[in-house]
């Protein structure tokens, strides 16, 4: 983590929507070295067998996305970055060159791995000054589809991201006959630091849709005045909007897909008949994508790296930083869309499954904008509106008999309203049963955590031998975030002890989802699969939800826990953990 300051100038209109043009200006290279064997993220095929050696350089580009020549940070001369196919078992070495003119870092999502190799400056290592290269070397304890990315400042935001893949030791369970890596992402022509000072000046400025007198009146019309003017009322006292879904939004954004736009159509080919293997990776800074291929349905075989029990769906979401393989196979020639509509639907990114190249597949309209409830402001099923699905009734009280135990807890803080603490959910709810705002009772089969169950029992059966909970706060109107309604730079360090067992307890008093990621650990979601319970790395935690997951710890050293959301993390959503 890096703090910023949030200096102005150069900045685009606010009124310029980015449409993006699909032209490529960066140069892409696979490297110079022979160790490099790192693989072109333009096509999303990735090299054909693993390596253990690669040289990387962190450097200055000339990117046009948009129509607009701009800077960024890329890897051998490419964005998205190389991508890196390893093989369980192995020991891989990465020697990590930087080429600009301030510190960098490269940091391996997911990647179980000692503290040293971990990539945060200022925790794990100290970064890696210009003109300075850092060898990472590390053994690969696990499998499956990862990412990598700059924990320095906003180079993520930038460019400087990329995939992973990490072959099993004793080959794939699931039979396939192609395979791509799907990187998603948000560009902007604008520089990040701009982006923040606008946010800090006024946090809806990237939010052009809010509510007006005519959805008044249209809302009296259905809902009756009555009920109308109570919701109104309701959100003004709090001072929100049930049009805040994500803070930065299409208005500034290019979607991308591999780098690609809409506009220039990344295109996948496959043969008649074929079973294809589609790596979705979410290396956005802040957007969650709701994923379909209109007339294919997807079979999700892992979440986060992980096996997970098959589950044949139409449509997905994915919150930055989460990682989901899907297998599909097309009946016929297509073309069939990849649809990734940001889930506030002010945009999309899109690519096609073809037998030939040069052909586009019809684009789907974006569904309509999802609004905030009640159970958003956490209170509970009292929202009037928006019916709790039958399967969600059934999680209700889901796993969370355990929240009375009698054991000894990191904290139970007692939030009042205040700079930082804009609300507080009164009736927090588990919610791992709905899908998501805009995602529940669309007509379409769309996976929620509950259906995620691991292929094997848990690796280490005892119970927890204490409980951590841990507030989401932030206020909107600030642009401020934390935990436990402290920023950062105001919180002690969370210290856990080698070998113990936590149960993580999250409760979420913003109006916002937040992709919760742990460094170093691996996060056992208790979504009411027993010992079977799926292995995360990122955990989005729904507005008003509470869930908790837990971790054994088995690594030492200091490692970091955020918000996955970049701006969220630099503005102070960010604590260090400390094992010893």
């Amino acid at each position: 983590m890096t703090l910023v300051s949030h200096a102005k100038g150069g900045a685009l209109t606010r009124r310029r929507f980015v449409t993006g043009a699909g032209i490529w200006g960066a140069l892409v290279t696979a490297g110079t070295s022979p160790h490099a064997r790192a693989q072109s993220p333009m096509t999303g095929q990735p090299a054909a067998t693993p390596s253990t050696r690669f040289d990387l350089g962190i450097e200055r580009l000339h990117a046009n996305m948009t129509g607009h020549r701009v800077r960024a940070v890329g890897v051998n001369g490419s964005i998205p970055a190389p991508i890196l196919r390893w093989r369980q078992g192995d020991t891989v070495e990465l020697n990590v060159t930087n080429h600009l003119h301030e510190d960098s870092s490269i940091h391996w999502h997911g990647i179980r791995l000692p503290a040293a190799m971990d990539g945060v400056p200022g925790l794990s290592f100290a970064g890696i000054p210009p003109g300075e290269t850092f060898t990472y070397r590390f053994r690969l304890h696990q499998s499956g589809t990862y990412w990598y990315h700059s924990h320095s400042g906003f180079q993520e935001q930038q460019g400087m991201y990329g995939a992973i893949i990490i072959d099993p030791r004793h080959g794939e369970t699931h039979h396939y006959d192609r395979e791509y890596v799907m990187v998603l992402s948000d560009w902007t022509d604008v520089a990040p630091a701009d982006i923040v000072s606008n946010l800090k000046f006024d946090s809806d400025y990237y939010n052009f849709r809010q509510r007006t007198v005519g959805t008044l009146f249209h809302d009296m019309r259905h809902k009756g005045i009555s009920a109308t003017l109570h919701d109104r009322l309701q959100w003004g006292g709090m001072n929100m909007a049930p049009t805040d879904i994500l803070d930065v939004s299409g208005i500034i954004y290019t979607y991308l897909l591999n780098g690609h736009s809409p506009q220039a159509n990344w295109t996948g080919l496959f043969g008649p008949g074929e079973r294809i293997r589609l790596r979705f990776i979410n290396a956005s800074s802040m957007t969650l994508f709701d994923i379909r291929i209109p007339g294919l349905e997807m079979t999700v075989i892992q979440a986060d790296g992980n096996e997970v029990e098959p589950v044949t769906i139409d449509e997905f979401r994915i919150g930055t930083a989460e990682t989901y393989d899907v297998l599909v196979t097309p009946r016929g020639s297509g073309p069939y869309t990849i649809f990734a509509q940001a889930e506030d639907r002010t945009g999309y990114a899109r690519g096609t499954l073809a037998t030939r190249a040069g052909v586009s597949g019809p684009i789907p309209p974006m569904d309509p904008r999802p609004l905030r409830t009640m159970t958003d402001m956490g209170m509970g099923n009292m929202d009037m509106h928006t019916p709790s699905s039958p399967k969600s009734k059934e999680m209700e009280g889901m796993d969370m008999s355990h929240m009375t135990h009698d054991m000894p807890a990191h904290s139970t803080p007692r939030l009042r309203p205040g700079v930082e603490v804009q609300s507080i959910a009164m009736m927090p709810i588990n919610r791992l049963a709905e899908a998501g705002d805009g995602l529940d009772h669309n007509g379409r089969r769309v996976l929620t955590y509950a259906d995620l169950r691991a292929t094997i029992a848990g690796a280490d059966p005892r119970p927890p031998s204490r409980e951590i909970t841990l507030h989401l706060t932030g206020n909107m109107q600030r642009f401020i975030w934390g935990f436990d309604g402290k920023k950062f730079s105001e919180a002690d360090a969370i210290r856990l002890t080698l070998g113990e067992r936590v149960r993580f307890i999250v409760i979420n008093d913003t109006m916002m989802e937040h992709p919760i990621h742990l460094h170093g650990f691996w996060s056992e979601l208790e979504n009411g699969q027993g010992e079977y319970r799926p292995y995360k790395h990122t955990i989005i935690v729904k507005p008003g939800e509470r869930l908790s997951y837990l971790v054994t710890v088995d690594e030492p050293g200091m490692w970091a826990y955020h918000c996955h959301l970049l701006y969220h993390m630099e503005l102070g959503m960010f604590r260090t953990v400390i094992v010893s």
